[in-house]
């Protein structure tokens, strides 16, 4: 007690006040570090999350934005419009769609349910940004905004001319701009009318996955397109393999107790490895399958992006590559030439594609490149950007010297031009012994400077070379048009 009083005296606090101090700082630093916290996650929920909270379709505030606000348009990269709201005079809206099932999967619908553009930029499509005088206008008008209008990078030419070429068959075709990532066309069927999607609901959802888009969600085996990637790898382990692998196909490669045949048991005969690629010799690329380290072919398609996610901004299915050390030797074989468990999307092809075509650097694939309000003004540009480095330079040079045979001496002949020289790969996969096979067929042009990525299946179709190839011929030659 005597020593409190004389601290009092002597203007010093005692410890038991130092002690409560103490405890009053503790509380403090605890507070401001949990409202620092709060400050840190809001920012970052408002710069990263705010928008998919809001455009989760559970979310309320989006039904308001609705009663507020005109769904904006979707225009084509040539201003043509894709989607738009009809209003009538008694103020009846409908969601129209002028081109029917052409961009039907890509563009989506925004009844029962959202899918595609008008699902993922929903927001966009219900805010509204013009000038503020008539927003406040309208709000004492009772009126609603027009809301902002998306552009996309999809081309209406090539978009009509992947849809025309596929004719009724089943499949997908993908289109990309390889140098910054635009997606310039993505085609999927069966298609649908999204016009009718209220109406014939229960027929689209039974039975055949009309609504599915295959482009990105339709998962195939691979078949010869895979040897891109095995090519890729015995690369990787044996530079020297271009100038010294030599192999004689006689039809069928046997391998202790498997073996693997050349499509319809073709014989190819003396082969290196660029007339091995060219001629999509099964039995060849059977042989590299036994040469080359599993661990180190799966690293290779992990980096590949299979079993990992896509940078592509609407709804996909993964790619998925599995082969264990202990697999046995048929599914070391099959593997190597596509086949096995490998399954991939058309998108993914395209992306590998695109990547050896932009010499090993993969640029974000984009659908959006601009919101605009709806008099016309920029309110925010998509660029292109940089998503990852898949391989060297020199290894996608080399890649594109292999798919430029293919061409040239090889399978992918259909794609043949005298105005530009295109570089591809054929694949006919198997995937049901009783069916016909699917066909493939991804590659680029011009081979000495990419212009444009195709990648193409045809469920059912038969051999890449007769069935995909003409169609990657025609979006060529399309876009030569278009640039002329």
């Amino acid at each position: 007690m005597d020593r409190k009083k004389n601290d009092r005296q002597n203007n010093r606090p005692s410890p038991e006040d130092l002690d409560q101090k103490k405890e009053l700082y503790r509380i403090m630093y605890l507070f401001a570090g949990i409202f620092l916290l709060m400050c840190v996650y809001l920012s970052y929920f408002l710069i990263f999350e705010s928008r998919s909270v809001i455009n989760n379709p559970y979310n309320l505030r989006q039904e308001n934005l609705s009663k507020k606000i005109v769904r904006g348009s979707i225009l084509s990269a040539d201003e043509e419009e894709l989607a738009k709201t009809l209003v009538t005079e008694d103020g009846t809206e409908s969601r129209f769609y002028p081109y029917k099932d052409l961009f039907a999967h890509v563009v989506g619908y925004s009844q029962n349910g959202r899918t595609g553009i008008e699902g993922k930029y929903n927001f966009e499509l219900l805010t509204s940004d013009i000038p503020i005088y008539e927003k406040i206008y309208r709000e004492f008008a009772d009126q609603k905004k027009p809301g902002n209008q998306v552009v996309t990078t999809l081309s209406l030419k090539l978009q009509q001319t992947a849809y025309e070429a596929m004719g009724d068959r089943r499949g997908a075709v993908v289109v990309l701009e390889p140098s910054t990532g635009k997606l310039l066309a993505m085609v999927s069927k069966p298609s649908f009318d999204p016009n009718e999607i209220v109406e014939k609901w229960e027929e689209l959802t039974s039975g055949d996955s009309v609504l599915l888009n295959r482009a990105s969600q339709g998962l195939y085996p691979p078949g010869s397109t895979f040897k891109i990637v095995t090519a890729l790898e015995l690369l990787r382990e044996n530079p020297a393999a271009l100038e010294d692998f030599n192999y004689t196909c006689g039809g069928i490669f046997s391998y202790h107790n498997a073996e693997i045949k050349c499509y319809n048991g073709k014989s190819h005969g003396n082969l290196d490895f660029t007339s091995a690629f060219a001629k999509s010799c099964n039995g060849a690329f059977a042989k590299i399958g036994t040469m080359l380290s599993i661990p180190e072919f799966s690293s290779l398609c992990e980096s590949l992006l299979f079993n990992a996610e896509l940078p592509y901004p609407l709804a996909y299915q993964k790619s998925s590559f599995s082969l264990e050390t202990e697999a046995p030797d048929w599914e070391i074989l099959q593997t190597a030439i596509g086949q096995g468990k490998t399954e991939m999307s058309p998108l993914h092809n395209a992306l590998i594609a695109a990547s050896i075509a932009n010499g090993g650097v993969l640029m974000k694939p984009y659908v959006v490149s601009e919101i605009r309000t709806a008099y016309g003004d920029t309110v925010k540009q998509y660029l292109p950007s940089v998503y990852s480095r898949l391989m060297t330079a020199g290894e996608a040079a080399v890649l594109t010297k292999l798919m430029t045979a293919c061409v040239t001496d090889g399978t992918g002949y259909a794609v043949l031009s005298d105005q530009y020289t295109a570089a591809g790969k054929t694949g006919t996969a198997e995937w049901d012994e009783k069916k016909k096979s699917h066909a493939w067929f991804v590659g680029f042009a011009p081979a000495e400077n990419p212009k444009l990525v195709v990648s193409i299946v045809l469920e059912e179709s038969g051999t890449g070379s007769d069935h995909a190839a003409p169609i990657a011929k025609k979006l060529f030659d399309a876009y030569n048009e278009l640039q002329r």
